[in-house]
């Protein structure tokens, strides 16, 4: 490690407000929170405002020195991290109030940026003193130039996956050359999600109580959030499908496990598709796992899988994608977001492809290699989708059909064909060209704030704007790439 990001003692190291959902919680936000403060504090000390709908232990300051002194990879005896607990995100009282108390040295940011704008609008008062940092992901494009003022607001942007960071610098312009980006994408601990082998005791035990008297062939898994962008019934459709083209005596040997709400109002009746669409012939070929599971437990998920699948419109990440992939799983996956990045896709030269304003997004298929480990669903539509706080953005949709194709090659795979393919996955995920792992998040994070720290400037206590000037705004990249 470099010598910048030595042990620190507590009273040299920066202190970081960070606001986001309570990161002891279960939700993507808090575990990516969690996993750099864990493996940072050695480094910085750390404050927690945080979040969640209906706090129940809003009002207090809890210490987890503790639990960060024996997780943090540094045996280290004096950490400082402590949470906030807060409805929601907070608001500017409570910011000031914590500014006061505990004189942080910079603020921040991991959420969508509208949780936010309460913040941004009073970002000339906080960046007087302190610079604020956000990492932050956007769905698609077209570049979200309504965005602007949010991005503006920031010293720091550390953009989750390639195509977020060049939008941070699209929607910018001329001012981007003031602030600092960097790709920072997720990480995870890839000493909890790994491979296990066909012969680990406890991952086949967990099997026999997934499978009852069973022992499936071929499995297909889905691990998301039951909500209509998951596009789970298109999953489920080509599931069928894929159940339709094989011979009765094998029907028995596939499984599709899906690990989610079984109804939302935010997504549907998931039994009542599985019914209409599975029916009596294949009802049985269909496994709703509900109950909530520890991160070993999953891994055991991920390791029985022989793919995980994620058809996802609008998705930012796929955190669960990446879980599979430190499980050394295949994966079936919408072209688009940060899903792009997992698959490694690569250009005419070979190299793991990046994004600009001529090339914004590989979703319309210009490149096709990829890794082993990767069975690409490229949309077969992109509408233009939007909402009054966010005008517009493209909603990428993949064909079931796509989808039940992908399958189909799977299952011509034998299982030792699959996981070889899935470990390379594994391989290069944890390598320093990738680097889904927290340790290499929690390195990028670091060396992000150091040049932060190094080189910010606090903002001018005035500020002159002409207010009859009115510039236009359009979108700044090609439309069609």
């Amino acid at each position: 490690m470099k010598k910048s990001f030595e042990v620190l003692p507590q009273k040299d190291r920066k202190k970081i407000l960070l606001i986001c959902d309570d990161i002891r919680v279960h939700s993507g936000v808090a575990t990516v929170a969690k996993e750099i403060v864990i493996k940072t504090c050695h480094h910085f000390n750390w404050v927690n405002l945080g979040g969640a709908i209906n706090h129940p232990e809003k009002g207090k300051k809890l210490d987890l020195a503790k639990e960060s002194n024996e997780h943090n990879p540094h045996d280290i005896k004096d950490a400082y991290v402590c949470i906030y607990p807060v409805d929601g995100y907070g608001n500017i009282e409570i910011i000031r109030q914590l500014i006061e108390i505990e004189k942080p040295d910079a603020i921040m940011l991991i959420t969508d940026p509208r949780y936010f704008s309460w913040l941004f609008n009073n970002e000339h008062e906080i960046r007087k003193n302190i610079p604020i940092a956000y990492l932050n992901i956007w769905d698609d494009y077209p570049a979200p130039m309504y965005n602007s003022a949010f991005y503006e607001a920031c010293d720091l942007l550390m953009g989750i996956s390639k195509q977020t960071k060049n939008i941070n610098q699209l929607v910018l312009g001329d001012k981007a050359k003031d602030r600092i980006f960097r790709y920072v994408p997720h990480g995870l601990d890839h000493n909890v999600y790994k491979p296990l082998g066909d012969d680990n005791a406890e991952c086949n035990a967990f099997k026999k109580q997934l499978f009852p008297n069973q022992d499936p062939k071929f499995v297909v898994f889905f691990n998301s959030r039951n909500i209509r962008r998951k596009m789970i019934p298109d999953t489920i459709l080509a599931f069928r499908h894929f159940l339709d083209q094989l011979p009765e005596d094998e029907v028995k040997d596939c499984k599709l496990v899906l690990h989610t709400e079984a109804v939302t109002e935010a997504g549907t009746d998931l039994p009542a598709v599985a019914e209409y669409f599975l029916g009596e012939k294949y009802g049985t070929n269909v496994v709703f796992s509900h109950s909530k599971l520890t991160q070993h437990q999953l891994n055991y998920l991920y390791n029985i899988a022989d793919v995980q699948v994620l058809a996802t419109s609008n998705e930012g990440w796929g955190l669960t994608i990446t879980e599979a992939i430190l499980a050394g799983t295949p994966i079936i996956a919408n072209v688009t977001g940060g899903m792009q990045d997992q698959m490694r896709f690569v250009d005419d030269k070979g190299k793991w492809i990046d994004f600009d304003a001529d090339f914004p997004s590989n979703h319309r298929g210009t490149y096709k290699e990829h890794g082993e480990w990767a069975f690409p669903v490229y949309p077969a539509c992109r509408s233009v989708q939007g909402s009054p706080p966010t005008p517009y953005i493209y909603d990428d949709r993949c064909k079931w059909e796509d989808i039940s194709e992908r399958y189909m090659e799977l299952y011509k795979m034998t299982r030792k064909e699959r996981k070889a393919a899935g470990l390379k996955g594994r391989e290069w995920a944890i390598s320093d060209e990738a680097g889904f792992t927290a340790e290499h998040q929690s390195y990028r994070v670091m060396e992000a704030f150091n040049t932060l720290f190094d080189t910010w400037e606090p903002r001018e206590q005035y500020e002159i704007i002409n207010a009859t000037e009115s510039k236009p705004k359009y979108l700044n990249h090609k439309i069609i790439y």
